[in-house]
C-alpha cells in the first residue's frame, strides 16, 4: 500500500522547461526570419547572428559580474536578441544593434533582476530606446531585392514601409515584398509562426486575436468601412510580429484569460491611435511597452477570488 504524502504545491508537474519554450519560440520565428534573409540579403543574416550573439554574451557576462548562477543556456537571452534583430531595419550600423541588445540584456533584465523580473518586454523597450536615440538610422528602410528582381546597393535603394507610402499590393504584403524591419514583412511567415505557438500551447489566442481583432474594428470604423483599408493595416507594419511574440511575453503579460483580453485590447487601440494621430507611422512597440507598465494593475484588477476566500475588513483608526 502507497504511504500518502503532502507537499507543497505544485502538484502538476510538466516536463515543458524554459530552455524548451525559449527554442520552441526561436523554431517559431524561423519562417519570417528566413524570410527576411530572402528578401534583405546576407546583411539580415548577419544582423540576427549579431544580436543573438551579443545578447548572450551581455547575458553571461552580467551574471559573472553579479556573481549569479549562469542562464545563458536557458535561450532568453538568444531570443530577445533574435526578436530585437527582427525589429531593426536591415542598413542598422552594427554598433547601433550592440547598444540594442545592452539595453535589453543588462538595463531591461539583468538589472531587475533577470528572466521574469522586467519590468517590460526587452527587445520592445530597446527598438524604442533606439527609435528616439537614432530616429534616422532606425527608419532608413531598403526596397526587398526579391522586389526589385536582383541584388541592391544599400545606399542606392531607399524605400518607405506600407505604413508610410500606403502604396503597397496585398500580395507584396503577405508573402514579404516590401520595405520594413527585416522581421515584419512577410505576413505569411508570421501567421504560420503564431498559429505554430497557438497550436504547440505555448500562447494563448486571447491576447493575439483582441489584439489583431480591436485594431481590424477601430480600422473598419475609421475607414467607413473599408475593408481593404483594414486588412492593410493587418498585414503592414509590425502588429503580427507584435501581436503573436511580444505582446504574448510570458513576463510583461496579464496572467488570466481576462486580463490577457484587456491587454490586447488595449494593445489595439493604443496602436490604432499611434498609427493615426502620432507622429510615428508604426505603433506597436509603444503600445506594447505602454501595456507593460500596466499589467501589474490588470493583474490586480482580474485576479480570481480564491474559493471560500473571505476579504478582511480595514481595522478603523
Amino acid at each position: 500500500m502507497k504511504r500518502l504524502k503532502i507537499t507543497t504545491s505544485p502538484h502538476i508537474r510538466d516536463d515543458m522547461s524554459t530552455q524548451k519554450i525559449m527554442l520552441l519560440v526561436i523554431a517559431a520565428l524561423m519562417p519570417a526570419a528566413i524570410a527576411g534573409v530572402i528578401h534583405f540579403g546576407w546583411r539580415a543574416l548577419l544582423l540576427m547572428v549579431f544580436c543573438v550573439l551579443f545578447s548572450m554574451a551581455c547575458e553571461a557576462i552580467c551574471r559573472i559580474l553579479m556573481k549569479r548562477e549562469q542562464t545563458v543556456s536557458d535561450g532568453s537571452a538568444a531570443l530577445t536578441g533574435l526578436l530585437l534583430a527582427m525589429n531593426l531595419p536591415v542598413t542598422l550600423p552594427l554598433w547601433q544593434a550592440a547598444v540594442g541588445c545592452f539595453v535589453a540584456i543588462v538595463i531591461v533584465k539583468q538589472l531587475f533582476g533577470g528572466l521574469g523580473q522586467n519590468f517590460a518586454n526587452p527587445a520592445i523597450t530597446a527598438r524604442v530606446v533606439l527609435m528616439v536615440s537614432v530616429s534616422s538610422d532606425m527608419t532608413h528602410w531598403i526596397a526587398p531585392r526579391t522586389a526589385a528582381g536582383e541584388a541592391f546597393a544599400y545606399d542606392a535603394v531607399t524605400t518607405a514601409t506600407p505604413l508610410v507610402s500606403g502604396t503597397a499590393s496585398m500580395q507584396d504584403l503577405f508573402w514579404g515584398s516590401t520595405g520594413g524591419c527585416l522581421g515584419e514583412t512577410c505576413a505569411a511567415a508570421l501567421f504560420f509562426g503564431g498559429i505554430f505557438l497557438i497550436f504547440m500551447g505555448l500562447i494563448s489566442p486571447v491576447t493575439p486575436l483582441s489584439y489583431l481583432g480591436t485594431v481590424a474594428v477601430c480600422s473598419l470604423i475609421a475607414s467607413g468601412g473599408d475593408t481593404y483599408e483594414m486588412t492593410y493595416q493587418l498585414l503592414s507594419g509590425g502588429l503580427l510580429l507584435g501581436a503573436f511574440f511580444m505582446a504574448t511575453d510570458y513576463v510583461t503579460s496579464p496572467m488570466t484569460s481576462r486580463g490577457k483580453l484587456i491587454f490586447g485590447i488595449g494593445c489595439g487601440l493604443l496602436t490604432f491611435l499611434i498609427r493615426t494621430f502620432g507622429s510615428f507611422p508604426e505603433g506597436v512597440s509603444l503600445a506594447i511597452l505602454l501595456m507593460n507598465i500596466l499589467t501589474p494593475y490588470i493583474d490586480q484588477l482580474t485576479m480570481t477570488k480564491p474559493f471560500g476566500a473571505v476579504r478582511q475588513k480595514k481595522e478603523a483608526k
